[in-house]
């Protein structure tokens, strides 16, 4: 049977020369686990460089044809971004393996199969695998189910072996290397490389558990990130947590970074922005979480998946609570639709209140809550390259901060009828919360008050819920709060 496969696969077309000793200049994403509190995360941003010619990026699984066709769609629309990644990466010295699994005949006695075949077998402390599957000793089950294969098809595609090769908008060149077992680990370690970029699909089945692939080069003792747009899930939005098929890629991503590895954007090697699926039209809500007495880190990621999962994509810039310090994360702001601050008594780096104060400059959307009315006021001597914002209650919320009642206080709610015209409050249950008043007033004219409450027993009526609306932008601030 006659074979053809690109020419780049043969000869010395397109062979790349890398540069002289570059390095890769990489700020990798994670989630720091708080007080041993798995619920509660941080996220953590570090930048390291990582020399390019210790460096493997690993192509896995994204074949010509996968049994669900939406699968094929979305394989076919990254590879191009895929192809500029690993093109650019090669040209600065690292080494590619593609990694089509299940297709190794069509490259039989390829230069770049053999590279990989001949590669001499090393023994390991951890015995290598050729399917590492989910431990529970390291890790939590995955947040997305998953075991109806994952297809988000219309109508549902049947299962079965569609592919033959790896697609051919990703180029392979003469240095390549080409297989799908633990081969690869024996490349690398011929090679003396110490840090291996995964992309491809699926994150949640073939990325976390091939030979070549997260799992195995974590427990191999790899330093090991994944490239987190250039990625995509087998998740079918009919199935629990009944999100986005995008979110539900967020979400195994934040696995993840959880569990096993930091990420990257593809936009660290390439520039621009991270690559984004066409069919990926959710609007942007960036979180700011560092408070710790309201537990905001734990609320708003289960509320996050319950309430916007299908149709909004959650970002979170999570810190714990101190007087002054990054927050890691904020410069998510750049494609943010609308910002959610809970946040308390915090100064951050000049760059980062620039980018607070141009986002809000834009008017683009901002929801503060609670102790946000006074997030930016530390209270205390900052640091050189440290700034505050003292005045944001009056400047953007529109209110004005002098404390709260007595702590643990119940506060009696009630809506502002003047406002909500066409709604019948005649059935209205007017509530009484376990979340002490904060008292803000005066509030700006341009504020419209939605609820208002006051402490109880006897105490003095205050805004609760209000909204701002000029043209330099929209707020709605929320003052309720307890941590139960």
């Amino acid at each position: 049977m006659l074979v053809i496969i690109t020419p780049l696969l043969y000869s010395e077309i397109g062979r790349s020369f890398p540069e002289e000793k570059a390095e890769l200049s990489l700020v990798f994403r994670s989630k720091k686990e708080i007080k041993g509190d798995k619920k509660d995360w941080a996220t953590e941003l570090k930048k390291d460089k990582w020399i390019a010619s210790k460096t493997a990026v690993v192509v896995c699984d994204m074949w010509d044809k996968h049994w669900s066709d939406n699968a094929s769609v979305r394989v076919g629309e990254m590879a191009p971004t895929v192809n500029l990644f690993v093109k650019k990466a090669r040209e600065m010295g690292a080494t590619i393996i593609h990694c089509p699994s299940d297709t190794l005949e069509f490259y039989k006695d390829t230069p770049q199969r053999l590279l990989a075949k001949n590669a001499p077998v090393v023994a390991t402390k951890t015995p290598l695998m050729r399917w590492c599957k989910l431990d529970p000793t390291a890790e939590e089950k995955l947040p997305i189910d998953d075991t109806d294969g994952g297809d988000d098809s219309i109508p549902k595609c049947k299962n079965y072996r569609a592919w033959t090769r790896q697609i051919d908008a990703i180029e392979i060149y003469p240095q390549d290397a080409i297989t799908d077992s633990a081969e690869a680990f024996y490349l690398m370690k011929q090679k003396g490389i110490t840090n291996v970029l995964v992309l491809g699909v699926h994150t949640n089945m073939c990325v976390l558990g091939r030979p070549f692939s997260i799992r195995q080069m974590v427990q191999q003792g790899m330093k090991v990130a994944l490239v987190r747009d250039l990625t995509d899930t087998m998740y079918n939005p009919e199935k629990a947590p009944f999100v986005s098929h995008f979110t539900g890629t967020d979400l195994v991503v934040e696995h993840i970074e959880k569990f096993w590895c930091p990420t990257i954007g593809s936009n660290q090697i390439l520039g621009g922005k991270e690559f984004r699926f066409k069919e990926d039209k959710r609007p942007r809500v960036l979180f700011v979480a560092a408070e710790d007495a309201y537990k905001s880190r734990t609320w708003i990621p289960e509320f996050a998946v319950a309430r916007l999962g299908k149709e909004y994509q959650s970002q979170f810039a999570f810190s714990s609570e101190a007087r002054f310090g990054s927050l890691p994360g904020l410069h998510m702001l750049d494609s943010a639709d609308l910002l959610v601050l809970s946040l308390r008594r915090r100064g951050v780096p000049e760059e980062e209140m620039k980018m607070l104060k141009e986002f809000i400059g834009k008017g683009k959307p901002l929801l503060a809550i609670r102790t946000a009315t006074h997030g930016f006021a530390p209270n205390v001597k900052l640091p050189a390259g440290y700034a505050e914002w003292k005045e944001f209650d009056k400047d953007v919320l529109g209110c004005n901060y002098q404390g709260h009642e007595v702590a643990n206080s119940l506060t009696q709610i009630m809506p502002v009828v003047d406002h909500f015209k066409n709604i019948n409050f005649d059935r209205v249950k007017i509530e009484k919360l376990a979340s002490h008043l904060y008292k803000v007033n005066p509030l700006a004219k341009d504020a419209k008050v939605l609820l208002e409450g006051k402490s109880v027993p006897g105490g003095k009526m205050e805004p609760v819920v209000w909204i701002r609306e000029n043209p330099e932008g929209r707020v709605a601030c929320f003052t309720l709060g307890h941590f139960d």
